[in-house]
């Protein structure tokens, strides 16, 4: 995701879950491949270690796109203890952020796809 107003439409129109390192965004919109972006501030730290979590995230994105119905727009937004957080917390916190989501989209729409 690149555009601002994919961000914005996430962020604003859909659905959100925190964990203390991180908060998932999640929304859909049409029918295309699903699409992940990534927010990292300042607030995390300097520009390596925002460079460091931001290729994390979008390594363990890679391995869970599958699991996203097609024309979602997931926006992931790194809290400043993932700066600190290990591989490992940040891949738990991700897959409990992302199967909440969704269990939310799926009880909200009968369990359709």
């Amino acid at each position: 995701m690149r555009r601002g107003e994919e961000f914005e439409a996430a962020v604003r129109r859909g659905k959100r879950a925190g964990r203390p390192t991180l908060v998932v965004h999640f929304a859909t919109s049409g029918e295309e491949s699903p699409r992940v972006g990534f927010v990292v501030s300042k607030a995390v730290g300097g520009a390596v270690t925002r460079n460091k979590v931001k290729r994390r995230l979008r390594h363990l994105m890679r391995d869970r796109l599958d699991r996203l119905p097609r024309g979602s727009l997931l926006v992931v937004r790194a809290n400043p203890p993932a700066a600190s957080a290990g591989f490992e917390l940040l891949a738990a916190e991700l897959d409990s952020a992302v199967e909440r989501l969704l269990r939310r989209r799926e009880s909200s729409t009968g369990g359709q796809r």
